[in-house]
C-alpha cells in the first residue's frame, strides 16, 4: 500500500464513519417520530399479499410506469442504485489497492457485464430525469408545474450525486483499463474500455477515483441524515415499508380509494353508541393523532408532484395541493417531535400532558410548534388553512397517481371529522345539507313521501320490496334519482330498460334513505352511521334468507354504489352491488337489449370519479355507448384513471365554489373542445355539474349532458315519449 492508498483509505474510513453515525441517528429519529402515531393493527394483516404487492410495485414499477418515459428512467436509476451499491462497496477495496475488487463475484464476467449495462442505462435514466425536472421547473414560463412547492435544491442535489457516482464508476474502471488491472473483456464492458482509452496510465488513479466516489456517496448520506424531511432522498428507503403497509394491498390502484378508512380511536373502530369525546379520539386534531402509517406517509413523500398535477382543486386555482398538504404535515410533525418526545401534547380535553420540568429544556421553536393549531388560517398560525381542507373533492386523483401509496383522502377526511364533530367548523352552506340528512333523510330536504314520484307516467308497474315474492335486483334509486329533476330521467330510463330486458327488480320506495356518502365525506361520521345502519337494517330485511351472491343491488349513483358496496360491510351489510352501466352492458352483450337506431351527433364520455378511479369501472359505460352510438366515442384528453373531476364529490355538491375557476367549467371546456354534441355521464352529480357548466358557457342549445342509460334508451326505443328526451332544468 503506497502513500496515496494510505491517505485515500483514511479519508474513506473517516467520512464513512461520520456518515454512518449520522444515518443511524437520523433513522432513530424518524422511527421515534413515526411511532408517535396512533395504532393501526390492521396494517399487519395478510403479510403474504403485502409482500407480493410491495415487490410488484417496486421491482415492477407498476405505478411509476403510468408515466412511461419518467417511469422507465426512474426504474433504471432505481435498479442502478440497488445493484451499483455493490460498486460503492467495491470502491472500499479499490482505495486500498489499485487492483482491488469485490471478493468472489468481483471477477465474474457476468458481474462486469450486468453492472456495465446498468451503469449505462442508469446514466441515461438520470439525465432524462434531470432534463424533465429542468423542463418542469416551477419558474419556467408557461404555467404551473408539478414541482411547484417542492424543495428544488434537494432534487437537484440527489440527481447530481447519482450522476457523479455513476460517472466515477466508469472512471475507476477506466483507470483499471489504462493501468492493465481490468479483468473484464471488451465485449462485456465496452464503455469502460472506451473511457480507459482516453485516461492516462496513472497507477494511483484507481484509488483516487474510488476515494472521490466514496466521498460523493457519503456526502449524500451525510446531507440526507441532517435533513430527515428530505423525502426526495429518503423515499428510496421508506417506499418499501410504506407500500407494504398500504391499507388494502390487493387493490389494483391506490389502496386509499373506494371505502374511507373507518373512524378509529386507539386503533379500534369507533362505536358511537359508547363513544365519549373526552375519552375517545374523534377525527384528527393534532398531528400525532394520525396513525403511525399516516406519519410514515408524510415521511415518504417524494415531492414528485404527480398528485398535484392531477388535482382538480390545484388545477383551478384553489389553495389545495395534496403534495403541499402532506409536506406541511410532515414538516410540522418533525418540528413538533421534540416537544412530543419530551412528553408534551394535549389530551382529549385540551389540557397539557407534560409537566413544566419535562418541557424546561426545549427551545422556544419546539414549544411554539406544539401550540400551533392543526387547522387554522394565517392569523391563527394553523398548519393547514381551512380553505385547503374544504377544497378537496375526494376524487382520489392524488391517491391513484402517488407512486408510493400515500393515502391523502383518508388524512383529509380525518381532519374534517374533528372539525365537523367537535369544532362544528365547516362551510356554512353545508349545514343545510347536514340538517336535511338528519331530519329528512336526503340532502335536498324533499318530503319522504315523494320518493316514488319518478314512477308516475311509466307504462309499467314498478314493484316495491314486499309486494313481490321474488326479484333479481333491488334497484337502489338514491336521493338524486328520486328527487332531482334530471336524475329522475335517468332513473326512469334505467327502469324502462330493465323492464324491456325482462329483469325482475324492486325498489324500497319510502323505505330508502340517503346512503350517507355526503355526510361521511364532509366528516360527519355520526350522521353517516345513523343513515347507514338504518339502510343496512332495511336491506338485510329485504334480502332475508339470501346468500351474498343473491343479495344484488343496482345503483345509478356512483356515490351510492361505492358506499353500499365498499362501506356498508363495515356495518354488517354484505351485498353484491353493480352500477347500472355494468348491468346494461351485460344485458346488451347477452342480447336482452338490442340497440336499433344509433345515436349520432358525436358523443364523449365523462368518467365519474367514484365509478372510475375509486372502483375501476371504465369499460362498461364505454361498451354501452359503443353499441348505442354512431361512429367512435370521442375521448377527452383526461379520461379513465386520469379523468378530471366534475367538482361535486366530497360533499362539494352542497358547498359554494368561491376560489379560482369553477371545476365543472374547466371540465366542460375540455368536453366541448372535442366537438361532441352529447356529453354522456354515469353519475347524477356529474350530470348536474356539467349541465350547469354547459349552460354557464351559453351552449345549452348545442351540447346536451345526459346519462349513458338515456343514450342507450334512445337507441333501443327511439319512439320513446318526447317528454323523456327533453332536458329538464336541474333541480335542487
Amino acid at each position: 500500500m503506497g502513500s496515496v492508498q494510505i491517505v485515500t483509505t483514511i479519508l474513506a474510513a473517516a467520512i464513512t464513519a461520520v456518515a454512518v453515525w449520522l444515518a443511524v441517528r437520523a433513522v432513530m429519529k424518524m422511527t421515534a417520530v413515526i411511532r408517535l402515531g396512533q395504532p393501526a393493527p390492521e396494517r399487519f394483516a395478510d403479510k403474504a399479499a403485502r409482500t407480493r404487492t410491495m415487490l410488484v410495485e417496486t421491482a415492477g414499477h407498476t405505478r411509476m410506469l403510468k408515466w412511461s418515459v419518467v417511469g422507465a428512467a426512474h426504474w433504471f436509476v432505481m435498479v442502478g442504485f440497488v445493484v451499483l451499491s455493490l460498486l460503492v462497496l467495491e470502491a472500499y477495496f479499490e482505495v486500498a489497492t489499485t487492483d482491488g475488487g469485490l471478493p468472489i463475484i468481483g471477477h465474474w464476467t457476468i458481474f462486469g457485464l450486468v453492472t456495465e449495462i446498468i451503469g449505462v442505462l442508469g446514466l441515461v435514466g438520470i439525465l432524462v430525469l434531470m432534463a424533465i425536472r429542468l423542463r418542469n421547473r416551477p419558474n419556467r414560463p408557461g404555467g404551473r408545474s408539478r414541482f411547484t412547492g417542492s424543495t428544488m435544491w434537494q432534487g437537484y442535489f440527489v440527481e447530481w450525486i447519482v450522476l457523479l457516482v455513476l460517472i466515477f464508476g466508469f472512471v475507476i474502471r477506466g483507470f483499471k483499463v489504462a493501468t492493465g488491472h481490468f479483468e473484464f473483456p471488451f465485449w462485456a464492458t465496452p464503455v469502460s474500455h472506451a473511457v480507459g482509452a482516453v485516461l492516462p496510465d496513472w497507477a494511483d488513479g484507481v484509488s483516487v477515483a474510488a476515494a472521490i466516489k466514496i466521498i460523493i456517496s457519503m456526502t449524500w448520506l451525510i446531507v440526507i441524515s441532517l435533513n430527515v424531511t428530505m423525502g426526495v432522498a429518503w423515499h428510496r428507503f421508506l417506499a418499501f415499508p410504506n407500500i407494504f403497509f398500504k391499507r388494502e394491498p390487493a387493490k389494483p390502484a391506490g389502496s386509499g380509494l373506494g371505502a374511507l378508512r373507518p373512524m378509529t380511536s386507539q386503533g379500534k373502530p369507533l362505536d358511537f353508541e359508547e363513544a365519549d369525546p373526552e375519552k375517545d379520539q374523534f377525527g384528527v386534531a393534532h398531528v400525532e393523532q394520525f396513525s403511525w402509517k399516516g406519519l410514515l406517509d408524510f415521511s415518504t413523500c417524494t415531492e414528485c408532484g404527480r398528485c398535484q398535477s392531477q388535482c382538480p382543486a390545484w388545477n383551478t386555482g384553489k389553495p389545495l395541493s395534496p403534495k403541499l398538504l402532506v409536506l406541511s404535515l410532515r414538516d410540522h410533525a418533525y418540528a413538533k417531535a421534540p416537544y412530543l418526545l419530551a412528553g408534551g401534547g394535549k389530551d382529549l380535553t385540551g389540557e397539557e400532558k407534560a409537566t413544566a420540568a419535562q418541557l424546561a429544556h426545549l427551545d422556544v421553536l419546539s414549544l411554539a410548534e406544539g401550540d400551533k393549531p392543526l387547522i387554522g388560517d394565517a392569523e391563527s398560525g394553523g398548519v393547514i388553512d381551512p380553505d385547503v381542507l374544504w377544497s378537496c373533492t375526494t376524487c382520489g386523483a392524488c391517491v391513484e397517481q402517488c407512486p408510493v401509496d400515500i393515502e391523502h383522502v383518508d388524512h383529509i377526511v380525518d381532519m374534517r371529522r374533528y372539525q365537523v364533530l367537535i369544532e362544528s367548523s365547516f362551510p356554512s352552506e353545508a349545514g343545510v345539507m347536514l340538517r336535511n340528512l338528519e331530519n329528512k333523510g336526503n340532502p335536498w330536504g324533499a318530503p319522504q313521501n315523494t320518493r316514488e314520484d319518478w314512477t308516475k307516467g311509466l307504462d309499467f308497474e314498478v314493484p316495491r320490496v314486499g309486494e313481490v315474492d321474488d326479484f333479481e335486483y333491488l334497484f337502489w334509486v338514491g336521493c338524486a334519482g328520486a328527487f332531482e329533476d334530471r336524475a329522475k330521467k335517468t332513473t326512469r330510463a334505467v327502469a324502462t330498460l330493465l323492464n324491456e330486458a325482462g329483469v325482475t327488480f324492486a325498489i324500497l320506495g319510502e323505505g330508502e334513505t340517503c346512503s350517507g356518502d355526503p355526510a361521511r365525506r364532509i366528516g360527519n361520521e355520526f350522521v353517516f352511521q345513523m343513515l347507514a345502519q338504518q339502510n343496512v337494517e332495511t336491506l338485510n330485511e329485504a334480502f332475508e334468507g339470501r346468500e351474498k351472491a343473491k343479495r344484488k343491488i343496482v345503483a345509478t349513483c356512483p356515490h351510492c354504489f361505492n358506499t353500499l358496496g365498499n362501506e356498508y360491510g363495515q356495518l354488517g351489510g354484505e351485498f353484491e352491488v353493480v352500477h347500472h352501466t355494468q348491468l346494461l352492458a351485460h344485458l346488451v352483450s347477452t342480447g336482452k337489449l338490442t340497440p336499433v337506431q344509433p345515436v349520432d351527433g358525436g358523443v364523449t364520455y365523462h368518467d365519474p370519479c367514484y365509478l372510475g378511479r375509486h372502483n375501476r369501472v371504465f369499460a362498461a359505460p364505454r361498451e354501452v355507448l359503443g353499441d348505442a352510438i354512431e361512429g367512435e366515442l370521442t375521448e377527452m384528453p383526461r379520461n379513465s384513471e386520469r379523468s378530471f373531476c366534475c367538482g361535486a364529490g366530497g360533499a362539494r355538491m352542497w358547498m359554494e365554489e368561491k376560489i379560482g375557476k369553477r371545476i365543472n367549467v374547466d371540465r366542460v371546456e375540455e368536453a366541448m373542445a372535442t366537438g361532441a354534441k352529447t356529453v354522456a355521464v354515469g353519475c347524477p352529480f356529474c350530470s348536474t355539474m356539467l349541465s350547469d357548466g354547459v349552460n354557464g358557457k351559453g351552449a345549452g342549445e348545442q351540447v346536451e349532458v345526459i346519462d349513458v342509460a338515456t343514450v342507450l334508451l334512445r337507441s333501443v326505443k327511439p319512439e320513446q315519449p318526447q317528454s323523456d328526451r327533453d332536458a329538464a332544468p336541474v333541480g335542487g
